[in-house]
């Protein structure tokens, strides 16, 4: 099997199982989630032991999955909003547990364990918050998230198709060399273009807020994809892991809404206030 059909199938069945976990409901949403959190946190980690530092990968995952699950039970109405105390905890953990590794470069290894909970755990918890962004009892607005799904997946793949159709001028060729202005602006119109179309069918946000979420998702998706990749480069790494078929890791196929999350949640927590 060629490496597009490969692509191919696997995209789907990511595309599949993140629309059927959003539509099922909040648990099999949060739970799905959870899982992708944990294989994307233990990807992160095993990367940089490629570069010869050494975070605590156990507990970075364990202080990651509380993270997701304590915002899911907050999010879920099932716990109240203090029990996020208990992930001041778990960072102080960290210091505590480097003490006895005896490992070189301790403070690296540290900082690096934090990394991967700012970088990884931090915007998959957040998520838990999109089907509810104004915090109202008993909401679940699957439609917020898929929504936010549809841009990005539209806005990656008009990228793609578009730079590799067109593209000649790099966008950012010292950290992605095939990335190009042309794929870049071609993913962004079409991502415009989506979600104003969106908004006509899921009115639970108005049409600027799902514009504005467009913007959002083409700035920031993007920058998301750059970074991943500088990451990589600065390991020699070509993929982020092997764990999807066509497209290497949980990093590779989440980098664009890891970063966009953060800035989606604090925009519709803003509008909803």
């Amino acid at each position: 099997m060629s490496n597009l059909a490969t692509r191919t199938i696997t995209g789907i069945a990511i595309v599949l199982l993140v629309i059927f976990s959003a539509v099922l409901g909040r648990y099999v949403f949060a739970s799905f989630f959870l899982l992708v959190t944990i294989l994307g946190m233990w990807e992160f980690y095993t990367l940089l032991e490629r570069a010869e530092i050494r975070p605590n990968k156990i507990l970075g995952v364990v202080a990651g999955a509380f993270l997701f699950v304590s915002n899911a039970l907050v999010s879920l109405e099932l716990a109240p909003l203090n029990v996020l105390l208990f992930n001041f905890l778990l960072i102080f953990f960290v210091f505590l547990f480097e003490l006895y590794r005896n490992l070189p470069n301790p403070f690296t290894n540290v900082a690096f364990t934090f990394f991967g909970l700012l970088y990884v755990a931090v915007p998959f918890a957040l998520l838990n918050y999109l089907p509810n962004p104004a915090f109202e009892s008993g909401v679940y607005n699957h439609n917020i998230v898929l929504g936010f799904f549809f841009l990005i997946w539209v806005n990656e793949s008009g990228a793609y198709l578009v730079g590799s159709s067109m593209g000649k001028h790099k966008l950012f060729e010292r950290v992605s060399p095939k990335k190009t202005w042309e794929g870049t602006s071609g993913g962004g119109v079409l991502c415009l273009i989506t979600a104003a179309v969106i908004s006509i069918y899921y009115t639970e946000l108005s049409r600027l807020s799902w514009m504005v979420m467009g913007a959002l998702v083409v700035i920031f998706s993007t920058y998301g994809d750059l970074f991943e990749s500088m990451f990589k480069r600065s390991i020699k790494a070509k993929d982020s892991g092997r764990i999807l078929p066509g497209h290497g890791g949980i990093l590779d196929r989440f980098d664009g809404v890891i970063m966009a999350i953060p800035f989606i949640f604090v925009y519709l927590l803003w509008v909803s206030i």
